[in-house]
């Protein structure tokens, strides 16, 4: 690389900490964390989404969780050194303030190092902003030729280059760091962009110069899922690419890294556990309850794909168990795979319009017909809540066409719900339950679709009428991430609603009959021990009843248990299905029953690093088997959560309808395709 492209990734890398810092002003705005100094640090404002706030959030609990945990065993002992903070790549980050004014730097000091133009912006913004200058104390700012930039008796500031390790190394001894002295080197996000050979001459370096240290980063791992691709092409885009994932792809693979550089015990845990092992619960309700939010899938998959850890030298602080395992959060690996399911593209642009969306419902109409309705996605050029329909249209040999149709001469109209439910009537009618306008708003209204085809009874020219089926506001139906299923009950049909979030409740428990033929509530018997709430679950019509799967319960916590709502002589009763060996938990899936057998499609999980596959539960049996979905002919990456999926049985095929997310600042992404899965191995296997 030559001196010309250094200076533009490394300005590239220098815009992320702008990015940054305005996400942690609006982060203390919203009252996340309590830190009136990151706003005094950064020249503008911007308000954040949710789900940006609670990834900043979780990083910045955890950082201070290992801050506070070294300041209190080092500046507790008396007659011990003064303890040093070394924070690399500190950029607008206000630790040192925070510190300071919550009077733990008594017997501590900070230094911080960046590149020469972040850190002499920093300290010019110091100089000039009265309430920063009250907490650092008379200081002297360096000279343009000095990396030194501001120095205050317990503050320092250098720019410097971190891949310049004998200028990084002079320039510290100068300042007055005490390579003796109990010490806290502290690097978020920053490793990752460094070259690797730099990475690990900055790693071997800290763990030769500190004798009583603790490393502790924060970074990026798990490159190759869809969740990881998708993350490293952002950065890419961005001109500042990650480095290193390959090599160190996960916990594991780095603890090895600092292990092997010097460093004598290390200890690692991705954010979900972090968030859910070292936070009090009465914190993380807090947390849950400051804004709307509906993006539990891109939360998980974010936390999923970050991690902290923490490396030491020397006795008193390796006795120091910052990350100590936790048996709250127990790891639940799926079986060794049983087999593989071949999955390819469908339909392309060449056969019809992209299917670019999430969030919708999608029902088998008739033989070779599939109807798409709602969702988030990408219409006419821009992401928007979805008002077109989509057919899928089957022609010979397997080969699909996809279709955009809009509804005309409707007396309602498509109000462009997502997470609802959509039931087959007949081949001309669809029920529409439930979703939500806006993670405030429910779609309150029960919509009936009809669809009429031309004369020549062709679907080419095949028009939808929107009209409301039941009361104009059904507070029934205040709800959304449910399932609705058909069940049959002394000979009569019915639809099955159950679970789901409203704006009031996170998680529901709750179930109601509505009967197909009068389009009303009734009240039918229940049986057996309610199952917990969830929301985001699966449910599948099998012998009259209905198996539910899985899901998000409380405290947004995945569920791995299966229920089925059976039918007896008087009504219906809860059975739990008993699952050998047991499955990862799991939600935002699809699932189907096929022979006999229970199929589990995708979804999101937090208690495995692998990804979620098909999992295979046999409902005699309740033995469960594992399949990886194999998408080296799928030329993208292929995120299957907030998904549909349709079975067709005399094929041995699952149709994959749409799915993708907002995956936390890297952008949204839509999976562009039908995808299938050839499920014949199953049968093979039975």
């Amino acid at each position: 690389m030559g001196p010309r492209s250094r200076e533009r990734r490394a300005g590239a890398v220098q815009s992320t900490n702008d990015s940054s810092a305005l996400s942690k002003s609006s982060l203390a705005a919203r009252g996340y964390v309590h830190d009136s100094f990151a706003a005094l640090l950064v020249p503008g404002t911007a308000r954040r989404a949710p789900l940006i706030h609670r990834g900043y959030y979780v990083r910045a609990r955890a950082v201070r969780h290992c801050v506070r945990a070294f300041l209190e065993r080092t500046c507790a002992a008396p007659g011990a050194p003064r303890a040093q903070i070394l924070s690399l790549g500190a950029g607008s980050d206000s630790l040192y303030f925070r510190l300071k004014a919550s009077g733990r730097l008594s017997w501590a000091a900070v230094w911080e190092v960046d590149f020469p133009d972040v850190a002499r912006r920093k300290a010019e913004r110091i100089r000039d902003t009265p309430e920063l200058c009250a907490l650092t104390g008379p200081f002297q700012s360096g000279d343009s030729a000095s990396a030194l930039c501001f120095e205050s008796l317990d503050y320092r500031i250098l720019g410097l280059d971190l891949r310049q390790l004998e200028q990084l190394d002079r320039a510290l001894a100068a300042s007055g760091l005490d390579e003796a002295a109990p010490t806290l080197l502290l690097a978020e996000a920053v490793l990752t962009y460094l070259e690797p050979d730099n990475a690990a001459a900055l790693i071997a370096w800290a763990a030769q110069r500190f004798p009583n240290a603790l490393f502790v980063i924060y970074e990026q791992m798990r490159p190759h899922d869809a969740f990881g691709q998708f993350m490293q092409q952002h950065f890419r885009q961005l001109n500042s690419p990650l480095h290193g994932l390959d090599r160190f792809p996960d916990v594991e693979s780095q603890r090895h890294r600092f292990l092997q550089a010097g460093w004598t015990a290390c200890c690692a845990v991705d954010m979900n556990e972090f968030y859910r092992c070292f936070l009090p619960a009465e914190e993380r309700r807090r947390v849950e309850n400051l804004e709307p939010f509906d993006e539990f899938e891109e939360w998980h998959l974010k936390c999923a794909h970050y991690f902290i850890l923490a490396a030491s030298r020397g006795d008193p602080l390796c006795q120091t168990l910052l990350l100590p395992s936790s048996e709250v959060f127990t790891r639940v690996d799926p079986t060794y795979p049983s087999g593989i399911l071949p999955a390819s593209v469908v339909s392309s642009d060449s056969q019809g319009p992209n299917f670019k969306r999430y969030g919708h419902a999608s029902v088998l109409l008739s033989p070779g017909i599939i109807f798409s309705a709602g969702g988030f996605g990408e219409q006419e050029g821009r992401h928007c809540r979805m008002s077109k329909f989509h057919l899928l249209l089957s022609y010979c040999d397997f080969e699909w066409k996809g279709k955009q149709i809009c509804s005309w001469g409707s007396e309602a109209q498509w109000d462009g719900r997502l997470h609802h439910t959509m039931t087959r009537l007949s081949d001309t009618q669809v029920l529409v339950l439930g979703g939500r306008l806006s993670p405030v708003a429910p779609a309150l209204e029960i919509l009936q679709l009809r669809f009429c085809k031309s004369e020549d009874n062709s679907t080419e020219d095949l028009n939808v009428t929107v009209t409301k089926a039941g009361p104009e506001e059904d507070s029934t139906l205040s709800r959304w991430r449910h399932s609705t299923t058909e069940v049959s009950c002394e000979n009569q049909k019915y639809l099955f609603v159950y679970g789901g979030r409203s704006v009031v409740e996170p998680v529901l428990s709750d179930w109601h009959f509505l009967h197909v033929g009068t389009m009303a509530w009734v009240s039918i018997p229940v049986e057996g021990e309610t199952p917990e709430g969830r929301h985001s679950h699966s449910a599948c019509s099998w012998q009259g009843g209905a198996l539910i799967a899985g899901g998000l319960g409380a405290y947004e916590e995945p569920l791995s248990s299966v229920v089925f709502l059976k039918p007896i002589t008087c009504g219906f009763l809860w059975e739990s299905v008993e699952i050998q060996p047991a499955i990862t938990p799991r939600y935002s899936h699809t699932a189907h029953v096929l022979n006999g057998k229970l199929l589990l499609v995708g979804g999101v999980w937090i208690h495995s690093s692998s990804v979620p596959g098909v999992t295979v539960i046999n409902l005699t049996t309740g033995l469960s088997s594992e399949y990886q979905i194999d998408t080296t002919c799928v030329p993208w990456p292929l995120m299957l959560h907030k998904h549909t999926s349709i079975l067709l049985p005399e094929e041995q095929r699952l149709l994959l309808l749409g799915g993708g997310g907002n995956c936390f600042s890297f952008g949204t992404y839509f999976n562009p395709h039908t995808v299938t899965l050839d499920l014949s191995s199953l049968s093979a296997g039975q």
